[in-house]
């Protein structure tokens, strides 16, 4: 079956473009965390429990030869800290431009 078996019922108020034989239908949705800082940390909260939940396990991951998970998730979580720093300036800079 082809789309032009299907036609489109038209909908009052939604938006649609038509990109050469297809018509793609618009969503009115608010854009995600633009700024990423929520992500950010989120992700550097993932880092910091995975490293205490591994710190448990440290003398069976010292002799599996995995020691090495425990200090990539705090690397993880340092990284993620300044990252969220960086996110947080960034956003006060956009404000304020925006207000300008």
């Amino acid at each position: 079956m082809r789309e032009s078996d299907y036609p489109e019922q038209p909908v009052d108020g939604v938006r649609t473009h038509e990109i050469g034989r297809r018509t793609y239908v618009v969503a009115d949705v608010d854009p995600l965390d633009v700024d990423g800082t929520r992500t950010v940390a989120v992700g550097s909260g993932l880092f910091l429990l995975a490293f205490l939940v591994l710190l448990l396990f440290y003398g069976r991951l010292e002799d599996a030869g995995k020691a090495w998970w425990v200090w990539t998730c705090l690397a993880g979580f340092g990284l993620g800290v300044l990252g969220w720093g960086y996110c947080r300036h960034r956003r006060v800079r956009r404000q304020r431009r925006d207000v300008s």
